[in-house]
């Protein structure tokens, strides 16, 4: 027990320290944003998500390098994407002070490139167990190897991304003071915080792989869950803040933008630095399937009258603890839906 706590407090302050060094990242990106005078759009779908989204790749490379659980990378990431979808902007739509708005670009461009992202990224899981598969040691696993050059799929394809918003930000200048920002100071500041960040990171895993080995559980689990709802929590502080505001494009596009990055960076950024990575399909398809269904309930509830009332957002919130309490029950032996979820020892 005194060992379980000692972890528990760990996690708490790792979350702190991550809190902590995404309040300054998330400031300095904006006043940088504000700087080189980037649209509203540009400025939640690139710069206020890459700079939320840095303890999702952290977590992905700590875990790969140092502990070697690329699964626990992935897990935290698909766990954060959820937490992203489901929670945040049920969130900040209920904080708002009026229903959270959209608009057409938000909807037919980020949220459609975002489901483009979901659907490559499984497809390359897939060609890793197609064209590089593993032997498993479990009868019925299906196990692939993933590879620097199957990695740089989902990269190139967010060369794609950036290029569009590139051509976004100069079609859509923004005109805003720049004369009080001090860019030098604030890339320092920015540079400061994703050491924070790290370090905070570092604590959230090895909570997450100590947890595992004290309850007998794979570390998959803490993984998807603790780890992703630690490192969600810049991205919940940018679009809570911005939905507050009253700036709901900017608060739905970190979101988007935030999970578009996570897929198709943070990932394969374990993959491009170890060399290669063993993918279990048996559990990422399903998880990527649950994530696919979240992306579309939120593409729906945006659709509708471009807005997200409170009773949506209400909805939001209930299927994502419905997935917390599946995926603990698949864990711990109650459901076996996803036959091949390491199960608790």
């Amino acid at each position: 027990m005194p060992e379980v706590l000692f972890w528990v407090l760990v996690a708490i302050v790792a979350t702190g320290v991550v809190w902590r060094g995404s309040g300054l990242l998330e400031r300095s990106s904006e006043r940088l944003a504000a700087y080189y005078r980037l649209p509203d759009i540009v400025q939640g779908a690139v710069v206020a998500a890459v700079g939320s989204s840095f303890p999702e790749l952290s977590t992905t490379v700590i875990s790969t390098l140092i502990h070697g659980e690329f699964e626990l990378g992935v897990a935290a990431i698909v766990g954060s994407a959820l937490f992203n979808i489901l929670v945040i902007p049920a969130l900040a739509g209920l904080v708002s002070r009026e229903p959270l708005q959209a608009n057409r670009d938000l909807v037919y461009k980020e949220a459609q490139f975002y489901m483009i992202a979901v659907a490559v990224l499984t497809l390359t899981f897939s060609f890793a167990v197609i064209y590089q598969p593993l032997p498993s040691s479990t009868e019925g696993v299906i196990r692939g190897e993933m590879t620097r050059w199957l990695a740089l799929l989902p990269v190139a394809l967010y060369g794609l991304y950036l290029f569009v918003q590139y051509q976004d930000s100069l079609d859509n200048k923004t005109d805003t003071d720049a004369r009080n920002i001090r860019p030098g100071r604030e890339w320092c500041l920015l540079a400061v915080s994703l050491v924070v960040i790290v370090i905070g990171v570092e604590g959230l895993v090895r909570a997450a792989i100590n947890f595992g080995t004290l309850f007998g559980t794979p570390s998959f689990l803490w993984g998807i869950t603790v780890v992703a709802a630690g490192t969600s929590i810049p991205d919940a502080f940018v679009s809570i803040r911005a939905a507050r505001s009253g700036r709901g494009i900017v608060s739905i596009a970190n979101v988007l933008g935030s999970n578009t990055f996570d897929l198709l960076v943070c990932i394969p950024a374990g993959v491009l630095i170890a060399g290669t990575a063993a993918i279990n399909f048996s559990i990422t398809a399903p998880m990527m399937a649950a994530l696919t269904a979240a992306t579309v309930l939120l593409f729906l509830m945006m659709r509708t009258k471009m807005i997200l009332s409170r009773w949506e957002c209400a909805v939001l919130l209930v299927v994502y603890a419905a997935f917390v309490v599946w995926i603990s029950a698949e864990t711990f032996g109650v459901l076996d839906w996803v036959p091949h979820l390491p199960p608790a020892t």
